[in-house]
């Protein structure tokens, strides 16, 4: 019995390294976005990701929530990955040029590519890139504090994403 027991505990095999947190050094640079991107690798090529960012302040004001699964060639959280996600944006956009300002919502896919180096035992530097594509709905106002609909509109869009230069911590 005890030869059983034990026969069940040493079958699910325990990986190292298997969660990571990361976040996007270019998004705090560029636009002051919070964001944080979880992940869990339960192969060996194949990891699943749950993201979000967030800019309450600034030109872009946002919140975005994705899910996605990354393929990893040699070994997860190592080396060259593809990936795809699923994706939610609200916005709101500022000119810079005028006073107009635009907010709506996108839905959309993505994929992405790139490249992570391990710097040590649980840290990662992650590069890459990638395009997302989707259905947008917005209103444009003719300020930001007026409330003068000036349009709207509605349709497709592809727009870059996923322009990283990340940090990782791997348990």
């Amino acid at each position: 019995m005890q030869l059983a027991v034990a026969g069940c505990f040493t079958s699910f095999e325990a990986n190292a390294q298997e969660l990571s947190f990361s976040t996007n050094i270019v998004d705090y640079a560029s636009t002051g976005t919070a964001n944080l991107e979880a992940s869990y690798g339960f192969t060996r090529h194949w990891s699943i990701s749950a993201g979000m960012k967030y800019d309450a302040g600034g030109m872009a004001k946002q919140q975005v929530y994705s899910l996605g699964g990354r393929y990893w060639p040699w070994h997860i959280y190592s080396g060259w990955w593809l990936s795809g996600k699923m994706q939610y944006q609200e916005f709101n956009d500022a000119e810079r040029t005028t006073k107009e300002t635009s907010e709506g919502d996108r839905y959309g896919a993505g994929i992405a590519g790139g490249y992570s180096r391990m710097l040590g035992r649980h840290i990662n530097l992650d590069l890459g890139i990638g395009l997302w594509t989707g259905y947008t709905r917005y209103v444009t106002y003719a300020c930001p504090t007026c409330g003068r609909i000036i349009g709207s509109g509605k349709g497709i869009f592809i727009l870059p994403n996923d322009i990283t230069l990340g940090l990782s911590y791997i348990f």
